[in-house]
């Protein structure tokens, strides 16, 4: 197994309009990014084959790619279908072709594989509740100099949020909190429980009435990070529904630089048009704050490396950097043993 053998996503679905070519970077790797003739997305090796200029810079032309410098042009199956020079005499030939990678539009995103094998294994994450009746999805991008593991590590971290996010979410209060960390088919599933309150401002959004919070994170592999709250009752015993996914999928662009796709979905009933704007800009504000912190890791790391003294609420870290160095190792992380381990820490 290898982390090209993924989907990964590069680019909203509204991103990628008709004539329109987008440069991205996955693993390392320059792609152009545009919509065939019929619609669909197309990646490329962001190389033209003639002298090397990028293709990204670009312009498409009736659903081909024309490469900016001596205008070879590319067709979806990254095909040269022209070159200008050579005019009539032109002829098609098996040796002129770019690098295609395989493509999926799904939930509203663009997404690409780099593995050259083709492979129905895996498929895109499927986004909890995206355009489901009753639910809304306020959608973020942001980019981190740290890599994916300490990205992903850093969203589904409880201990880190009263010292970053204080007063917007969480503060230090010392509360006992205990939760059960599974590892189990190269996912990681983390369920909490004695936490009621100590939400900051998402109090008001998530738990008005206080009540007792279904709070779980969870971890799949390679990359993708789920958060949920939900919460049944309020304080007066009436039953209503409060329900809250932040699900984020890190890309790694370069070794220290990922980009990440956040959702925030959630289901307020009447409020939820209403909710918007406190959502995205509350989402926004606790990133921009993950951002600089991860900043300032990925610096120490840069200098220092990557000896962690782990505390036990480390654990969901411990479980998350095994699957991923499994899969570096070229291993199948399915195949670790399931594990699972009670903690109790405090915030």
């Amino acid at each position: 197994m290898q982390f090209a053998d993924f989907w990964y996503i590069v680019a909203l679905s509204e991103q990628l309009r008709p004539n329109t070519v987008l440069a991205r970077t996955v693993l390392g790797e320059w792609l152009a990014i545009f919509r065939g003739e019929d619609g669909q997305p197309v990646a490329l090796r962001d190389r033209c084959l003639h002298r090397s200029s990028r293709l990204s810079a670009g312009k498409v032309c009736q659903g081909a790619l024309q490469c900016p410098y001596h205008g070879w042009v590319y067709d979806r199956s990254g095909k040269v279908i022209a070159v200008p020079a050579e005019g009539e005499d032109f002829k098609p030939s098996q040796q002129r072709q770019a690098k295609r990678y395989a493509t999926k539009e799904q939930d509203g995103y663009i997404y690409v594989r780099l593995a050259d094998t083709p492979s129905e294994e895996f498929a895109p994450f499927s986004m909890p509740y995206y355009g489901k009746p009753g639910w809304e999805t306020v959608r973020v991008i942001n980019r981190f100099a740290n890599n994916v593991t300490n990205c992903a590590e850093n969203f589904i971290d409880i201990p880190h949020t009263a010292f970053v996010h204080p007063g917007v979410f969480r503060n230090s209060r010392q509360q006992k909190l205990e939760m059960t960390v599974e590892r189990e088919n190269g996912a990681v599933l983390v369920e909490y429980r004695n936490e009621t309150s100590n939400l900051g401002w998402y109090s008001r959004f998530l738990n008005r009435g206080g009540a007792e919070i279904k709070h779980s994170d969870r971890f799949y592999m390679p990359n993708i990070t789920s958060v949920e709250y939900q919460m049944r009752r309020d304080a007066f015993g009436g039953f209503h529904q409060r329900h809250l996914f932040i699900t984020s999928q890190s890309i790694p662009e370069t070794d220290n630089s990922t980009l990440v796709y956040t959702d925030v979905t959630y289901n307020y009933g009447i409020w939820n048009q209403l909710a918007r704007p406190f959502v995205w800009w509350t989402a926004q504000h606790i990133i921009r704050q993950d951002i600089e912190i991860l900043g300032i890791q990925g610096e120490a790391i840069a200098k220092y490396g990557t000896q962690f003294s782990n505390t036990p609420a480390d654990t969901i870290h411990v479980f998350v950097e095994s699957i991923r160095a499994a899969i570096s190792r070229g291993e199948d992380p399915r195949l670790l043993p399931n594990h699972s381990v009670k903690v109790t820490f405090w915030v």
